[in-house]
């Protein structure tokens, strides 16, 4: 299924409640310096709602085929294959792109590559235990594709990131009535299908191995136990008994 029918699917009535969640977790989500270089993965149309793009001049929206609002700055590109430099990006916001990706290995490691070290990385994704949002997939499918369609877990893209080296900061659920911020990643069977999306924050890690060398001309020093003198009347005792 092509990524625009999400533009359609969030004109509709539960799309737009969705919308104003996943605003308001974009919202706390850019803590970034307004100087800093920030790309969004994806065209959305509502970019606008989240973040200013006159006071974030960096903010770049890479897309092949959708636009952006016309407020920010449309970098026509490929996913598995981005055009920037490596360690180059301050920040990269993924709405609603794995899903409809056939290479989110190759995308996740695009967006390690041109992320600084601390680099802070968004997801938003829709949950695949979600009974309404497959039978929208359903409703909104074409001819001679697949029935259900290719989600993945919050827990699967966490442990995609960790392999990657991300550490994931915030997780949170969207559903059609509130939003609930679940920083322990621990949800019930329950309370996942009842999430629609879900949003994920990580923060890119860079970890460097401290050489170890041997010591050279190290010399062992023995330290000599005092010996201590039993008194008399205590061997006598001790022979005694």
């Amino acid at each position: 299924m092509h990524r625009k029918v999400i533009h359609e699917w969030f004109d509709t009535t539960k799309g737009q409640i969705l919308q104003q969640q996943e605003t308001a977790f974009l919202k706390h989500s850019i803590t970034v310096s307004c100087k800093q270089i920030i790309v969004q993965i994806g065209a959305l149309g509502w970019e606008n709602d989240f973040i200013d793009c006159s006071l974030y001049e960096q903010f770049y929206v890479l897309d092949d085929e959708q636009d952006s609002c016309y407020e920010s700055k449309l970098v026509r590109g490929s996913t598995i294959a981005l055009p920037f430099k490596s360690e180059s990006v301050d920040m990269v916001i993924l709405p609603h792109v794995l899903e409809f990706s056939q290479h989110k290995h190759r995308v996740l490691r695009e967006v390690e590559r041109i992320l600084k070290p601390e680099g802070k990385l968004t997801i938003l994704s829709f949950n695949p235990w979600n009974i309404y949002i497959n039978l929208q997939y359903i409703k909104r499918r074409k001819k001679h594709t697949r029935w259900f369609p290719d989600l993945v877990s919050r827990t699967r893209i966490e442990d995609w990131l960790r392999l990657l080296n991300f550490e994931v900061d915030v997780a949170a659920g969207f559903n059609f009535d509130t939003t609930r911020i679940n920083s322990e990643h621990a949800e019930s069977r329950k309370q996942e299908l009842r999430v629609a999306a879900y949003g994920i924050k990580a923060i890119k890690r860079c970890y460097h191995l401290i050489p170890l060398t041997p010591i050279r001309d190290y010399q062992s020093k023995y330290a000599m136990a005092k010996i201590i003198d039993i008194p008399i009347r205590q061997r006598q005792y001790n022979a005694e008994s």
